[in-house]
């Protein structure tokens, strides 16, 4: 019989030691940390205290993902109160930069549509190539990660040659992309592609819906 027999046999009756009471004060333990010899329900507190220390960790660990989340929302939701308010394109434009760049502390945002009737003399309304566009039509998800277009990283002026990471999240008609909107950032791990990107994407379906309110 080899530990794994013993295992077994003690999984399979579970009552083994309600029979045979008197092993729990004759089995004897090493400490895990001291190295004195312990008795079998010594050993079982001693399990169980740190099995609820891994445990207040991880709740500790929850508690502190639950307020991030707490905090982001907060900010997603002013974004789209600004958005719901605007009454005209720069207004909208205005929303959009003073929100991500300040409230979220995205140190650089830049965005570009095509495709619309009307048009404006800012640079939002640049023409971008066709790679541009069928990278945009491409993405069923935004991107995040690190630099992979110089077109659209030029977007974002001097600092361009300094960004590290990206998050490219198409604008949409209709599954149909009209823009694209470019959040960059000098440290490699702000945007990563294990990244979640919910809130990402619904800050990118936020932005189209204005978008297409105004520009038709």
């Amino acid at each position: 019989m080899n530990a794994s027999d013993v295992v077994q046999f003690l999984k399979d009756h579970p009552g083994f030691f309600d029979d045979n009471p008197s092993l729990l004060t004759e089995l004897t333990f090493t400490h895990p940390h001291a190295g004195q010899a312990i008795s079998l329900t010594e050993r079982q507190l001693l399990a169980l205290r740190e099995r609820i220390a891994q445990l207040e960790d991880k709740f500790a660990e929850l508690l502190e993902f639950g307020e991030e989340n707490d905090g982001i929302s907060e900010k997603v939701h002013r974004l789209t109160l600004s958005l719901l308010e605007a009454e005209d394109f720069e207004s909208i434009r205005q929303a959009i930069y003073t929100h991500l760049l300040e409230d979220f502390s995205v140190p650089h945002v830049a965005f570009r549509v095509w495709n619309s009737v009307l048009s404006r003399s800012s640079p939002e309304f640049s023409p971008v190539s066709e790679a541009v566009r069928f990278f945009t039509g491409d993405l069923g998800d935004p991107y995040c990660g690190p630099p992979n277009q110089d077109e659209v990283i030029a977007w974002f002026g001097p600092a361009a040659r300094h960004i590290r990471s990206v998050a490219l999240v198409p604008l949409a008609r209709d599954d149909q992309p009209f823009g694209l909107l470019a959040m960059g950032s000098e440290d490699s791990e702000r945007f990563y592609p294990e990244m979640g990107t919910l809130y990402v994407t619904r800050i990118g379906e936020m932005v189209a819906c204005a978008l297409r309110r105004q520009l038709g």
